[in-house]
Order: C-alpha cells, then structure tokens, then sequence
C-alpha cells in the first residue's frame, strides 16, 4: 500500500476528489457534513490500474484546524496538492506548501480541481512554479473535474506514476506509528489508528504506547483484517491492555525499548534565520503538537527544549509554528537527539560551528569521538547506524562487548590512569596500586567494563581488582628482606606461624603485613595468623594421610604447629568446604569432587 495525503486551501474540492477517486467518504463527522469542510483528518484507498493500493489522509484545509492537517501531513511520505481552477492560489494553500516544504516532502501530485467552472490552464501554470521553488521540485499536474469525471483517468495514471516512484520502506526495523485516532470498542477494548511509515506489525505482537505495554490483538487495513502489515500503510490496531482513554494523538506506538525519548534537541532550519524565531512555539512532528522553547545557537542552528518527550532520531523532520500569529515559521531537522549540556561561554557558538555541516545522517565515528564511549543499544536507539560486526567499524572506533569505544579516548583515558599509578607507586611503595574503581573515577571512564580496554592501551596490569605498572608490586623498603627470610623460614616449617615478637624482628608493622597481604605474599587468617599462600593446600597432603575422622589434637601433632595456628587454618579449609566437621570433636577431609550443601548455594570440591 501507498499513502498519500492531501493538501490545499479550504474548500478546494480534496474530499471531493478523494470521493470521487474511492467511491468512498473521506469526511467521517456529521459537523463536517453539515457545514461542507473537513475539520479532522479523513481516509479512503482504492487500487489504481496498475494494481497498486493507495490511501489518501485527506486533510483540513481551514486555517483554524491546521493542526490536524499537520498531524495528517507529517506521516505521509507523498502529497496530493490540490488548487481550485476557479479560485486559484490562496492563503491556505500557501501555508500548507509551506508545511509541505518544511518536511522535505519530495514527491508529489499537483491537481487543479473544478477544471469545469475554469479553465485549469493558468492555475496549473502558477502552482507549478510555486510548487517547483519548495522541495517537491518539479511534479506532474493534472486538471479534472471530481464533478463531470473529466480529467479522472489521467489522474489514476498520473498516482501510478507518483507510488511508482515512491523509495522502498524499511519493514525490518523497529516500529515508530504516531497515532492519529484513539477510540474504544464495547467488548474489544481500545483502538488505534496512524499511518505506518517503519517496522512491521503482527498479530500477538508486544509494543509500547504511552508508558505501557500494549499487546496486539487485532489489526485491520482497508477494512480486512490483516495478520500481519508493512510499511507505508493505513493501519487500525486493536491493543490488550490499554485503559480507556488512555491513548491520545500525538501518543506514539514503539517497539519497547528500542526508542530513546528526547526532551532536548539540535536541530538545524530551512530558510527561516533564528533569531527572527519566537522563543515559544509550537512543535509538529508526525501527530504530534509539543510546545517548545527556542534556543539559537548560531548560522541555522536551534536547540529546542521540548514540553514532553518524544521518540525523536537524527533525521527525523519537524514544523515549528507560532500559534499566535497561525503559520508555519520554519521546518526543520534534527541533528542530534542527544545533545551536549552548553554549560560554559561560547558554548553555543562552539556547537553552532559543530553542527554547521550536520546533514540528520548520525556519522558514528563522531558521535563515539563526543562521548568517548557509547553503547550500541542507546546508538541504535538514536538511529546511529551500527555495522553488524567490528570489522565494519570506521578505524577510530573500536567494540568492546556492548560499547562502541573512541580510541583517541581510550588513549587519553590510559594516559590519565598511567600518570596516576605512577605517582602513586612513587609516593605509596607500600601500595604501588589504584583499585580499579579509582583508576576509572580518575580517567573519567563511563563504565567499569570498559577499564580493560583503557589497561590495555596503557600496558598496565589489572590484578585482583587493582591496576598496577607492569611488573611492580608492593616495595617494603627495609622490610622487604625480613619478609623474605619470613617467607624462607615458612617454606621449610609451613605452619610454624610468626610470632609478634617476630614480625617486629623483620621489620614488619601493620602496614608491611598489609601490603605482603595484598601482594598475595602472605595468607592473614584469624587472629593474625600469617602463613605461606599455599599454606592451606600443603595443610590438606598432611590430613588427607590420616585416619579419617580426626581431631583438633591429631591434625596439631600432624601439621607440627600449635593450637594457635591449628584452629584458625582448620576453620579456613572447613569455609572452603575442602574439611567438612563430623561432630564436635571430629573432621573429615571431603573427597575430590563430592557436592556440599553450603549457606546460598551448592559447591563441588572436584
């Protein structure tokens, strides 16, 4: 299916047209009846010769409902233009082709109605040249009469050559539908309808409207029900689990999770200088109508701070309108939909002058360079496009699991946690290290998960959750010779544990314990028993010999140590789960491989 919508000045004949077009009555309200003019949005399809299906949004053309032409507009992908014969160009028309151009809309039909109450000739030629200076460019034009018929089988050919034309939707992307009508159905709950312009919708399908999970119960296009629809298309969805009322136009219909709301956005205008802009106005994007507030930047560049969040990406095409004085002042596309904070002076000049040459296709390499990291679901979800696998990357990027890394950043973040580290080993020999937390804070790295990508790149060595220079360990100055001969005396007597008296004889304090402790030079059990690391794996030779039970007082005599020591080193293989207690008195050493029931879980000593 095609979609296209109509524009025109107030009674110019489009629902006439459209009438006459489907044999179907776009105009749903008996107000609209009653006084002769479309006041909300109107639809009717039919299939043209070639077999093609198309539906016209037919639209409002008085000026005090041009907001619902603009929530009729801004999805459509093409326009049906529509001037009186009679009457020729008039306000209304200009406004539309105004909203016409600030969407970028680029394909297009002009159609000169009432051709049998004037000639069509001039009106045909002046719209055209009109038309022709907006981004619809050059269009074929037709002239009929929706009242005799003449004209009508030139205009059927001419919509073929207009969809014909039309570039090919994306259906396997995420869905975006701004919905344009809400109502309830006794017995079937809430209905939706808009105009699909991306993504797929099925039957049972999960999507996310207006802060809730919706399901898909239903869908019908052209008034058949449908399993499935793709994009551009008319679509009414019937969703499970929406409250009544609960969804209004301008709500939008999503993916889940796959669309970030943005409530600031840079944008960049047409012709419109911004500084000639109000500093509140009106935002149109597909149905919906957002108060804003202006902020120049600077050349054609805006910033704008929306009243509500919107699923908005880079690309995406706006209006902005002054509802005070009724017209449409600028179009406008967004160039990022996740701007930087302006904090400091010139910051609004610095961003004008980045923007300058910003054109709404998001370049991934500078938008990973500005933030130096970036997660590849919040790229995807700011319309980034992200290649499938790292190779496809531009060579300043590199893909670190869900990040997309700046390597210039990742530079400049291994440079910061080098220079740190190595003040610290020249102030701190005892503890030559940063944890790892310390060393991401002081980098200003967004995420711990990506600190081995800066250790990498710094030639540092991540150990036990602690950065450290390659090949540096803790230095105890004197000490570090009395804990080596503490170290050789425990290597031949491994469970001969030092006194105080000892450590103090080596030149050992508290802190010196502690840095040998957190080099993984000495094992601290309770109550400052200080052994060998390997200490409790030699321990499990000597019990694993004995008769099994055993007691305190045998594994003592067995280890040759004291009961200092003993109790201690017994309780640390008993949490490890490798000796398990029989009873009050006994042990046994667990086979290899047998599972034990422990506090928050199951461990297997194999």
């Amino acid at each position: 299916m095609h979609v296209l919508a109509t524009a025109g000045h107030v009674d110019h004949g489009k629902s006439a047209l459209v009438r006459a077009l489907t044999g179907i009555e776009p105009d749903r309200w008996a107000e609209e009846h009653r006084r002769g003019l479309t006041i909300d949005l109107g639809y009717a399809w039919t299939t043209l010769d070639s077999g093609a299906e198309v539906a016209f949004v037919d639209v409002p053309g008085h000026q005090r409902f041009i907001g619902n032409m603009l929530a009729g507009l801004g999805p459509a992908p093409a326009v049906v233009f529509v001037v009186a014969a009679d009457e020729g160009w008039r306000q209304q028309s200009q406004e539309h082709l105004a909203a016409v151009d600030a969407l970028g809309i680029r394909h297009g039909l002009l159609v000169v109605t009432r051709s049998d109450l004037a000639d069509p000739a001039p009106t045909l030629a002046d719209a055209a040249v009109r038309l022709r200076a907006t981004s619809l460019g050059e269009v074929a034009g037709v002239a009929v009469s929706a009242l005799t018929g003449d004209g009508l089988p030139d205009l059927r050919a001419a919509l073929d050559g207009l969809v014909a034309g039309l570039p090919r939707p994306r259906s396997d992307g995420r869905v975006r539908l701004w919905v344009d009508r809400s109502f309830t159905i006794r017995g079937s709950g809430t209905v939706v309808t808009g105009t699909l312009g991306e993504g797929s919708i099925a039957v049972g399908d999960e999507l996310e409207v207006a802060d809730t999970v919706v399901g898909v119960r239903s869908l019908q296009s052209m008034e058949a029900s449908r399993e499935r629809v793709s994009p551009v298309c008319r679509v009414a969805a019937n969703l499970r689990g929406m409250r009544q009322g609960g969804v209004t136009r301008g709500d939008v219909l999503l993916t889940p999770g796959a669309w970030r709301f943005a409530t600031v956005l840079d944008v960049r205008l047409g012709v419109t200088p911004p500084h000639e802009l109000a500093q509140h106005l009106t935002l149109h994007v597909g149905t919906a109508a957002v108060p804003v507030h202006v902020r120049p930047l600077g050349g054609d560049a805006v910033r704008l701070t929306l009243s509500r969040a919107l699923p908005l990406v880079a690309g995406d095409r706006l209006i902005l309108r002054d509802p005070g004085a009724q017209q449409v002042v600028a179009g406008a596309v967004v160039v990022d939909a996740d701007p930087p904070e302006l904090r400091r002076r010139g910051a609004a000049a610095r961003r004008a002058t980045a923007l300058a040459t910003a054109t709404g296709a998001p370049d991934v390499a500078v938008e990973v360079e500005r933030r130096g990291a970036l997660r590849v679901d919040h790229a995807l979800a700011l319309g980034i496009a992200v290649p499938e696998h790292a190779t496809g990357l531009p060579g300043s990027v590199l893909r670190h699991g869900d990040w997309l890394v700046s390597r210039a950043a990742a530079d400049r973040w291994a440079e910061t946690v080098v220079d740190a580290v190595r003040r610290k080993a020249a102030t701190d020999p005892l503890e030559p290290s940063l944890t790892a937390e310390a060393a991401r804070l002081v980098a200003g790295v967004p995420d711990s998960s990506l600190l081995p990508v800066v250790v990498d790149r710094g030639g540092l060595e991540l150990e036990r959750g602690r950065v450290w220079l390659p090949g540096v360990r803790a230095e105890l100055g004197p000490a570090g010779r009395g804990l080596r001969d503490l170290e050789e005396r425990l290597s031949q007597t491994p469970f001969a544990a030092p006194e105080q008296r000892d450590l103090e004889a080596a030149g050992l304090g508290p802190r010196e314990v502690a840095a040998a402790v957190k080099a993984g030079r000495l094992l601290r059990l309770p109550d400052g028993v200080l052994l060998l690391p390997d200490a409790p794996a030699r321990a499990m030779r000597v019990l694993a010999a004995l008769p099994q039970p055993f007691t305190l007082s045998q594994a003592r005599q067995a280890l040759q140590t004291t009961r200092r020591v003993a109790v201690p080193l017994l309780e640390h293989l008993d949490s490890r789960g490798w000796t398990r207690r029989v009873d009050t008195v006994h042990r046994r050493v667990v086979p290899s491989g047998t599972t034990l029931d422990r506090p928050g879980g199951t461990v297997s000593t194999g």
